[in-house]
């Protein structure tokens, strides 16, 4: 069973890319807030909330984004430190949905002390029911992941195998797939999760 979402391209890239961020500490630890716009641009394409994206979501372009990412910034702004908890993002994303009058957009975290079998569990069902997954990731034991230590990103596919549950991920402009199990199971004390988004 494999899904991908109906992800968006700009400027051929794969989603948004916070290199593009001119704004140094945005360039530097724009990642939370790259994620939620992401997220925006979604539902703005695909759920027909446009209210959720100050531009044009049909006619998507590198400048706008640029843009919408300091609208964004105040709302889950790096710090020292970074957007190390799920809590962060949910309290800044939250606050950005009620300024622009969304009130049915909901999110709740999912603790990376839980195991990665409810982890697939919850990717499956969100990517199922048409919603992508933000990710946070802090350490990992493995430095094949070293470009997504300390890192949000977006969870837009999945594929399951008969021995493994493979996932697709948004983030730098580019996709790539990861086995969640290798993934999730960081070595580290100190563990990211999930949000799940949804809707009252």
């Amino acid at each position: 069973m494999k899904k991908m979402l109906d992800y968006f391209t700009i400027d051929g890239e794969i989603g948004g890319n916070q290199d593009w961020f001119r704004n140094v500490v945005m360039h530097v630890g724009g990642c939370a807030a790259a994620t939620a716009c992401d997220c925006c641009i979604y539902f703005a394409l695909h759920q027909g909330q446009t209210h959720l994206y100050p531009y044009d979501a049909h006619h998507l372009e590198k400048e706008d984004y640029i843009q919408f990412s300091m609208k964004m910034k105040p709302y889950i702004r790096p710090r020292a430190g970074g957007v190390k908890k799920l809590e962060m993002f949910i309290d800044g994303f939250s606050n950005y949905l009620r300024d622009v009058g969304d009130h049915s957009l909901k999110m709740e975290g999912f603790s990376g002390e839980d195991t990665d079998t409810k982890a697939s569990a919850l990717i499956k069902a969100q990517i199922d029911a048409g919603f992508p997954v933000p990710y946070l990731m802090l350490r990992h034991t493995n430095p094949e992941y070293k470009d997504f230590v300390w890192h949000w990103f977006l969870c837009y596919g999945y594929e399951e195998k008969e021995d493994d549950f493979l996932i697709t991920v948004a983030t730098y402009g580019e996709a790539t797939t990861f086995s969640l199990k290798d993934l999730w199971n960081t070595g580290y004390e100190e563990k990211g999760g999930l949000i799940r988004l949804f809707r009252n």
